[in-house]
């Protein structure tokens, strides 16, 4: 299942958000609008502003009123990537170096930093104050999200509740908030803007363990860096967490560390790579997206809501 009919039906619209995010982040130092506009055009799917336009259809829909938020939240994500690239010391991101590579971490801060700042100047169009705050907390619990991580690398001790804490605020709440904001703005019902939330919660959720699980099935060309770069950052995700039930590679797991060989590392990744902790984490997955269709089958039947839909079966499909 791939998502080109659901990006063509808005097209338009998206054309539109990807336009503003441009003017966005157009900035009078050069060195800022060639560091912001390299982490723009290294693509992405646009995830998260499709959910606000999709969410948006359910309330009163205007492209030019529901943009702003759109294009807010993809760059809270693009901002925290940048910084993520900075704590992680990653190279390479979609393919292409990263911010931090290309020039140094001091630019890269600033550069999040600064985009984090545009995104907040989009949002002050709206008067909503409910708006404002289901904003700022979803940015707050991600800054939790990242700070979780750097605690817990190369924690081994830690079980699937602290993982999922992590997923969810790193994650999860920001797409959960895209449901919710787009259809806010959009002045869907309370009740309605309540649902998508949940459900951007659930489809969040099993976005990031299925990103997990790619992390070790994928290959460089598809995942845009090298396979199993998680682990090898000291990231412990859910099939690392599974993988460690298993005596034949619980002690080896254990024994990385930032010293450890690519050899070493290499010998984990490609056990893991054919263990049942693979089919256990998408289980885990599975359990996610079949909690959010149920949410979808309380929820007007319309275009946007079988566009969800293929949005979800696309995540539950790019496993493998």
């Amino acid at each position: 299942m791939k998502l080109s009919s659901v990006y063509h039906y808005l097209h338009s619209d998206l054309q539109t958000i990807e336009k503003e995010l441009e003017k966005t982040i157009s900035a009078e130092h050069p060195l800022l609008q060639e560091a912001s506009l390299h982490i723009l055009q290294a693509g992405g799917k646009r995830i998260r502003p499709l959910f606000v336009l999709l969410a948006a259809k359910y309330g009163k829909y205007d492209i030019h009123h529901v943009k702003n938020v759109a294009a807010a939240l993809e760059l809270i994500h693009m901002a925290s990537l940048v910084h993520d690239d900075v704590i992680d010391d990653a190279s390479i991101r979609r393919g292409k170096s990263t911010i931090k590579a290309k020039w140094d971490n001091k630019v890269a801060i600033y550069t999040g930093d600064y985009i984090f700042a545009k995104s907040l100047e989009l949002m002050s169009i709206y008067d909503d104050p409910n708006v404002h705050m289901t904003l700022s907390n979803t940015m707050v619990e991600l800054v939790l999200g990242e700070v979780q991580q750097i605690k817990e690398k190369f924690d081994y001790e830690q079980n699937c509740r602290a993982y999922l804490r992590r997923i969810k605020r790193k994650t999860a709440l920001l797409i959960a908030a895209s449901c919710e904001l787009g259809a806010m703005t959009a002045k869907a019902p309370a009740h309605t803007c309540k649902c998508l939330y949940w459900f951007g919660y659930n489809v969040g959720m099993a976005f990031q363990i299925t990103d997990d699980i790619l992390d070790f099935v994928g290959n460089e060309k598809t995942l845009g860096k090298p396979a199993g770069s998680d682990l090898r950052q000291g990231h412990i995700t859910l099939p690392v967490l599974y993988a460690l039930e298993d005596l034949n590679i619980k002690n080896e797991i254990i024994g990385l560390s930032e010293d450890s060989s690519k050899d070493e590392f290499d010998h984990v990744i490609n056990y893991i790579k054919k263990s049942s902790a693979i089919k256990q984490s998408v289980k885990v997955s599975d359990l996610y997206l079949q909690k959010a269709i149920r949410i979808l089958d309380t929820l007007p039947k319309s275009k946007a809501n079988a566009s969800l839909r293929q949005v979800v079966s696309f995540i539950g499909k790019r496993k493998f």
